[in-house]
């Protein structure tokens, strides 16, 4: 039987070697839940088990079940008909499959009918399942709503809407985006006003909504009259009625299983989330960053698909009387390939391990007040650490993974181009990681604070403290080289004051920091690994070439660089007749 999780020995070995302890005694909360429920782990390794045994079931679905019918899913696509969406048939059996298996509380606390897993073995199951069919995962992942309800809602709410996403009821949705407000999220101007019996309604037009045809959406909306920033909008539950209508779907490239919706908001009955004027600012922040770690570990899957056929393909195929893997530029790629996988694999589960501490050290001084003196200072530090890492490990995977599957097509040659092979399917759904949930560029904005402000270092202290790295000393003193590079760059950037000039080298800078970190990260699991000690090597060689020449790139100091730009953009070339 196929199954995603135990054929991958880079999942197996992250699972055996990451530091769980905090987490688990985070989540677990001194194990308060062992008596009343049978089903709760009693002790640290009990916990560990019991991850392992949740992402066999994953693996299992996803390996056995839903890969075989990912091709008929992009086939058959979702489908409109009469204001009504369909699934394919697909999608829905694999989700059933998922509820069937008390799957679809994830992330949820076991009160409300969840599994209690922490977003680091989520983020291995919704690999697993993206691997498998990347449309599927945009109905698993968005279980995330529900870690927005569960944080932010009334208790009233909560007790009923989660046990609800627990059982598979609800299938949700995140409406944001309109058509004249995608990534600008504070122009976001549909209208939320309370009727005469104090009743919240929505009017208005929401577009690009993932699964919008769903049970029940989380909608941006603004209910301060008279304003036009983010200071006006709230977020609103609004449980799907008659009152809502989906004009249309999206005709797609990729991920075609997954119905991307426009909806109508007609006077819609919807109830406040949390507090009037924080929907942008706090609640919707916090949602996006949930869902940007999703996509971040949705492209190592799709790239973790693309790479196996390529190697498959690259061993069976025969070119000039022997195989073409064994032509150094083809062993090259899939060496590339392989190792711009592992490093991503690296950053994706560091960052939700920051996420989770962060997270759990909020829910301990929630239920725990006392304790805010002695964990205050901690979460200011995972919160300087979760707001760096989230856009680094979202951009710089989504990147990743469109490289690794223009590579599986090019490994394939002329029957990758065709739909004979899955390379062109893994091709088409890699392309919406670097656009959805925020570009790439976007995601650079949102790094650069913590690059300029000191945030990367402040990190890689903690790393260089925590890890004796002295026992490789000749892989890990190039990797303080590219260190000092890296702050020699942003030291250069900082002097010269000027917005522009920063924000020109800013995508320079952060890929250098993700460059940097990656390293750093390899550089620990190579401690524990002979395997990982190569992988790290490799990766650091190329590594240190891009930093370097970034580097040199910044220090040459030629401002005429944006004028140069600005004038062939907008100057049109002058041919006389």
């Amino acid at each position: 039987m196929a199954n995603f999780y135990r054929d991958n020995a880079d999942i197996l070995f992250h699972m055996k070697s990451m530091d769980l302890s905090r987490i688990i005694d985070l989540k677990e909360d001194g194990f308060a839940e062992k008596d009343a429920y049978p089903y709760a782990p009693r002790d640290e390794d009990d916990t560990k088990d019991n991850y392992h045994r949740v992402l066999e079931i994953v693996g299992e679905i996803a390996g056995e079940f839903s890969a075989p019918r990912a091709r008929e899913v992009d086939e058959q696509g979702a489908t409109f008909a009469d204001g009504e969406v369909t699934y394919p048939q697909g999608i829905q059996e694999a989700v059933a499959r998922i509820n069937q298996a008390d799957l679809a509380g994830f992330t949820m606390p076991r009160k409300y009918g969840g599994i209690n897993m922490p977003m680091t073995i989520f983020s291995a199951a919704i690999e697993m399942v993206s691997r498998a069919d990347a449309s599927l995962m945009l109905v698993f992942g968005l279980q995330g709503l529900s870690d927005t309800i569960c944080k932010f809602g009334s208790e009233d709410q909560k007790k009923r809407f989660l046990p609800r996403f627990a059982t598979g009821e609800i299938v949700g949705s995140m409406a944001l985006t309109e058509p004249d407000a995608g990534s600008d999220l504070q122009s976001v101007m549909l209208r939320a006003f309370q009727d005469e019996n104090g009743q919240w309604r929505l009017n208005g037009v929401k577009r690009f909504i993932t699964n919008g045809c769903g049970n029940l959406s989380l909608v941006m909306a603004r209910s301060e009259d008279g304003t036009t920033s983010g200071r006006g909008l709230s977020l609103f539950i609004y449980e799907r009625d008659e009152d809502m209508k989906v004009r249309r779907i999206e005709h797609k490239l990729g991920i075609k299983g997954s119905p991307t919706c426009e909806l109508q908001f007609t006077n819609a009955k919807a109830e406040l989330l949390g507090k009037r004027k924080l929907g942008l600012i706090k609640y919707t922040i916090y949602l996006m960053n949930g869902a940007r770690l999703a996509v971040a570990a949705q492209s190592l899957g799709i790239a973790e698909a693309a790479y196996r056929e390529a190697y498959v393909y690259a061993n069976d195929r025969e070119q000039f009387k022997k195989p073409v893997r064994d032509f150094a530029v083809i062993s090259e790629m899939l060496t590339d390939m392989k190792i711009s996988i592992e490093a991503a694999r690296c950053l994706v589960y560091e960052t939700s391990r920051i996420v989770d501490i962060k997270e759990g050290i909020e829910d301990r001084i929630e239920k725990h007040p006392d304790r805010v003196a002695d964990l205050k200072d901690d979460l200011k530090r995972y919160t300087r650490f979760a707001s760096l890492f989230t856009p680094l490990a979202k951009s710089s995977s989504a990147e990743m993974a469109n490289k690794v599957c223009y590579d599986a097509i090019q490994v394939h040659g002329g029957v990758g181009y065709t739909k004979e092979f899955d390379v062109e399917r893994h091709y088409r759904d890699a392309r919406i990681t670097n656009i959805y949930e925020g570009t790439t560029q976007l995601q650079v904005v949102a790094a650069m604070g913590g690059v300029i402000g000191g945030v990367v270092s402040e990190r890689l202290n903690e790393y260089e403290e925590d890890s004796d790295f002295s026992a490789i000393p000749e892989l890990f003193q190039p990797v303080q080289k590219m260190r000092t590079q890296l702050e020699m760059a942003i030291s250069h950037v900082k002097e010269k004051g000027d917005a522009g000039y920063q924000e020109f080298h800013a995508t320079r800078l952060v890929n250098m920091t993700t460059d940097v970190i990656n390293s750093y990260l390899l550089c620990r699991k190579a401690l524990l690994s002979e395997r990982k000690k190569t992988v790290a090597k490799l990766y650091v060689s190329k590594a240190l070439y891009r930093v370097k020449s970034s580097l040199d790139y910044i220090q040459a100091d030629d401002d005429g660089f944006l004028q140069l730009h600005k004038a062939v953009i907008d100057a049109e070339e002058v041919v006389e007749s």
